[in-house]
């Protein structure tokens, strides 16, 4: 067997043993969903089993299911539309900027998006609670939209940086005003970067639990503060948590799949 062969076996085995690594939790976590609850625990464990849905059945009892998806998708929805409207121009902004201190700048919005959770929370939400959104939704869209709109200024930045000007200045000699130049060449022509910055900040505001915990109230809050629920004071119900966790993984792990290309694009795209 040649050096080659051997090395290839390798890199392959080695890929096995870590997608089993991070992936079995997750599928164990999957897999107490459709287990009946004396069998979550058994010992031995039984890896064969007869699929029942009376989870999901606890589940919809218990809880209000497409309130909770909603208030998720109204939260992350809002917040990837203000983040990219604030965010998008922004970036364009500073990357046709002739300061120097540009590339400062826009390391100083990614530093933002850094700050820890707790320490923008406590002003925040002083700051909702005195002009009445405490306990909404749009509170946590305000929050979330401030934090990932630095964080896809500072990525847009990169996009635009590396987009040749003498297109724009083509479309103005064309008689394109500098709004038109924007929208009409260089937003087209960095269109990957706008899909990659999309889904980082859904993913970041889907995957909230902080702000909405403390933030709305309990018919506005969505299914990541519901997960906590599964937490009793002397147990945690697994079957529950494992049913309620496809509502919260699901969506957003198909939309990931689906655009995964843009997604790579945008964690190898660097500042230059």
């Amino acid at each position: 067997m040649s050096a080659r062969t051997l090395s290839r076996i390798g890199e392959r085995s080695f890929i096995v043993v870590m997608l089993a690594f991070f992936l079995l939790p997750f599928l164990w976590l999957a897999s107490t969903a459709y287990k009946p609850s004396r069998d979550i625990f058994s010992i031995p464990p039984k890896l064969t089993f007869t699929p029942t849905f009376e989870q999901f059945a606890t589940v919809f009892h218990l809880f209000d299911v497409w309130s909770l998806v909603s208030s998720s998708l109204l939260i992350a929805g809002g917040s990837v539309i203000l983040s990219l409207l604030l965010g998008v121009p922004a970036g364009y902004a500073l990357a046709r900027s002739t300061s120097r201190y540009a590339i400062a700048v826009a390391y100083f919005f990614m530093a933002i998006r850094m700050v820890p959770a707790v320490a923008a929370l406590i002003p925040f939400y002083l700051m909702m609670r005195d002009i009445g959104l405490l306990g909404s939704w749009i509170a946590v869209v305000l929050i979330n939209a401030m934090l990932n709109s630095a964080f896809v200024t500072w990525m847009m930045f990169s996009y635009f940086r590396s987009l040749p000007k003498e297109l724009e200045e083509a479309a103005l000699t064309d008689g394109c005003t500098l709004f038109g130049a924007f929208w009409r060449v260089a937003l087209p022509a960095v269109r990957s970067g706008v899909v990659a910055s999309t889904l980082f900040c859904l993913m970041f505001s889907w995957n909230d639990f902080l702000y909405p915990m403390f933030l709305t109230r309990l018919d506005s809050k969505p299914i990541s503060v519901a997960l906590l629920s599964a937490y009793g004071t002397k147990d945690i119900t697994w079957g529950t948590l494992g049913a309620l966790a496809h509502f919260s993984t699901i969506p957003i792990v198909l939309i990931v799949l689906f655009l995964n290309r843009y997604f790579v694009q945008g964690l190898t795209k660097g500042i230059h």
